[in-house]
């Protein structure tokens, strides 16, 4: 048995070990730069607050105004819902794009292709038509008489068809955002989850999709925060009852469209700045353990003064 004994550095080699006192650059032409940009921004707040044709007045009036609070509200449930359908029809093209089946695969790349390619207020507008182009819907075997008859302005007003063309819309976007989150999880994890007896269904709920999370849920942020400044179009079907809509309402009638605007954009920041934060803690919730298990690097700062030899065995 052979053993190695710790070898002591010498003196000169101890001195190079010491600490590397770490000297931060300076960047002087930064800190001119942010000096400027708040000066600016100053300049411009002072300016804006001195500047009649704001309307501050009007602002503060209409800011919570019953009709522009509710309108508001309605720009909401506008969002939510186009958003859940577009969430779910988003899911199942992405599944369909994923499919072996060829004829399966190709409706679905069809489906991407129109709603993707045309102009989601030439959408609006389409479904605005909708009454005038199906002015009954029937139900039964085709070529023979029908078993009921559906009057379309019957059961779809103008705000369930506003929902609809949203969120037909923003399914095509939702679906290749599912499918990128599902092709990023590795293959190894579905084949794992197979062998272990799982099906589909489990492998799915439980390996594939909180994994894919993590890639999904930021784009879909995004999105959420892209309908709900989408929901503006929806005068298109025409609906008038959303905040951009009753705030263009109301400056149409006190004639000081600006302070509108304002008031309109005010609400829009208030909402995007709650979904942001919300943004943050699902992407943080859906991140916990990756990257937090890295094996510590070795230090560049600091070497040991001695080398512990180890023992080998012949």
């Amino acid at each position: 048995m052979a053993s190695h004994t710790p070898v002591a550095l010498s003196d000169s080699a101890a001195e190079q070990a010491e600490v590397i006192k770490a000297i931060k650059l300076r960047h002087p032409w930064r800190n001119v730069f942010a000096v400027v940009v708040l000066l600016a921004l100053a300049l411009f707040v002072i300016d804006a607050a001195q500047r009649p044709a704001y309307g501050w007045e009007t602002f503060g009036k209409y800011l919570f105004d019953q009709r522009i609070s509710q309108a508001a509200l309605n720009t909401l449930i506008l969002t939510v819902l186009s958003m859940v359908i577009a969430v779910i029809l988003g899911v199942a093209l992405a599944v369909m794009r994923l499919s072996p089946n060829p004829v399966v695969k190709g409706v679905s790349w069809l489906y991407l292709w129109i709603f993707r390619g045309t102009p989601v207020y030439v959408q609006l507008v389409f479904w605005g038509l909708f009454a005038t182009i199906y002015k009954t819907i029937e139900f039964g075997i085709p070529f023979t008489d029908p078993w009921a008859t559906l009057t379309t302005d019957d059961f779809l007003d103008v705000f369930w068809l506003a929902v609809i063309g949203l969120a037909l819309n923003e399914a095509a976007y939702m679906a290749e955002i599912v499918r990128a989150g599902i092709l990023s999880v590795d293959k190894g994890q579905d084949e794992a989850a197979t062998a272990l007896g799982m099906s589909w269904l489990q492998t799915m709920r439980r390996v594939v999709i909180p994994q894919a999370m993590r890639i999904i849920i930021p784009p879909t942020g995004n999105e959420v925060i892209s309908m709900l400044k989408t929901t503006s179009l929806v005068a298109a079907v025409p609906y008038s009852f959303d905040l951009y809509g009753r705030s263009r309402d109301v400056s149409a009638a006190i004639f000081e469209p600006i302070p509108l605007l304002l008031v309109a954009s005010a609400w829009y920041l208030l909402f995007t700045s709650i979904l942001m934060v919300g943004q943050y803690f699902l992407e943080k919730r859906f991140s916990r353990g990756v990257g937090q298990a890295r094996p510590d690097k070795p230090s560049l700062l600091t070497t040991p003064t001695t080398v512990q030899g180890t023992e080998s065995t012949k």
